[in-house]
């Protein structure tokens, strides 16, 4: 008998995406929703995902900062609807009522992720810092349909991975102004399912063969790597009224995880900032972003195989509107006891728009963002929503 626990296998650990998402281990709430633009702007712990020399920006007023049980899920818009109708065909165990599910979604891209960072940084005279703990499981699948009663695919890439990231920066004040310099190491381990199952697989039962052992047992690969991160902030006129900031980060050193899904390619990213003094405004960040200047994320797509192999293609991908973002973020008030950020922005060619509010201890950060699955030549957009809640200080 079909479990709902099986199918979440498919639905609830994925990653680098089957026609162009672009590679990534951390999508947080509070920068996707200013546009994902942060290279040149930082201030938070997960900075080191970005440019590890934003840790520069965390505010020092603040101390120690801390970060627990930061439980994160996002997903499309219509995810769980196609969860719903597919387990029920499932269940009916008959290939027509399957092949009649993908073929309603057939060509729709659906998305469902949970994370929870946890993380400690602390902004000194001296240096920053940050240690951090990752687990996530995120999961992008594509129905297909083949024009029969019969027929059908279901294509997916997932993982699940974790592991730990450290973050240090220091200032260095220079007569042309303050050049911050940063670094990051991160130790990510993870399990990884891409590939493509047939109608048969899908229906495939039994005491001891249930859909989770198909996938576990024909596509279930583990991998682990050490990456090292380089980054650098410049401020030429830091007293001025509007404090620009300019980032450069080259990313994902050394992140080859044996080429599975959810490795992560080295990408060169730049980035401009200005923070200008505005009345009735706790803070206001402009932001522009330029990411993977060098085109190293490829498109992966997948053919059907009888066997355990996992047969895809890798082809370069130069769409510069997935490269390009903008990011506004205003803080309307932030105290010891309550604070506020409204964020807005341009990711891919589509618009952002999220929130952050601090209560005491408590934090809530909602985003919402659409990502361009497509490779430039055919769009294919999939609108996700990203809720976090939290607890810190």
């Amino acid at each position: 008998m079909k479990k709902i626990v099986t199918l979440s296998l498919i639905t609830a650990t994925s990653l680098m995406a089957m026609y162009g998402e672009h590679a990534y281990l951390y999508k947080d709430p509070r920068i996707m929703g200013m546009g994902g633009a942060n290279v040149a702007v930082g201030s938070y712990s997960t900075s080191v995902f970005s440019n590890p020399a934003g840790l520069t920006n965390i505010e020092k007023e603040h101390g120690f900062v801390v970060d627990l049980l930061g439980l994160g899920v996002s997903g499309s818009k219509s995810a769980l609807d196609f969860a719903e109708d597919l387990q029920d065909a499932i269940d009916t165990e008959e290939d027509a009522e399957v092949a009649k599910v993908l073929k309603e979604y057939s060509g729709e891209h659906f998305h469902v992720g949970v994370d929870n960072y946890t993380s400690i940084s602390k902004n000194s005279d001296v240096f920053a810092w940050s240690i951090g703990l990752l687990a996530a499981a995120d999961v992008n699948f594509m129905p297909h349909a083949q024009g029969s009663t019969t027929g059908g695919l279901l294509q997916t890439s997932s993982r699940a991975y974790g592991g730990i990231v450290l973050g240090a920066a220091k200032p260095f004040d220079t007569e042309l102004g303050r050049v911050d310099v940063g670094v990051g190491v991160k130790y990510i381990s993870q399990m990884s399912y891409e590939g493509v199952l047939g109608v048969s697989e899908l229906l495939e039962d039994g005491e001891d063969n249930d859909l989770a052992d198909t996938l576990q047992d024909k596509y279930e690969k583990e991998s682990s790597a050490i990456g090292l991160d380089l980054g650098v902030m410049y401020h030429p006129f830091s007293d001025s009224y509007w404090n620009p900031t300019f980032g450069l980060s080259i990313m994902n050193i050394g992140m080859e995880m044996d080429k599975n899904y959810g490795y992560q390619p080295i990408t060169v990213n730049v980035g401009a900032s200005v923070t200008p003094e505005v009345p009735y405004l706790d803070k206001l960040v402009l932001a522009i972003d330029y990411v993977d200047l060098l085109n190293a994320n490829k498109v992966r797509t997948y053919k059907f195989s009888e066997t355990d192999e996992v047969i895809y293609s890798d082809y370069k991908e130069e769409d510069y509107m997935k490269r390009l973002r903008l990011g506004v973020s205003a803080t309307l008030l932030d105290t010891w006891a309550f604070s506020t950020t409204l964020n807005a922005g341009m990711y891919q060619g589509a618009y952002t728009a999220g929130v952050n509010l601090e209560l005491f201890f408590l934090k809530l950060n909602a985003a919402t963002y659409e990502e361009q699955i497509g490779t430039g030549d055919v769009d294919i957009a999939d609108r996700r929503y990203m809720v976090q809640l939290g607890i810190g200080w």
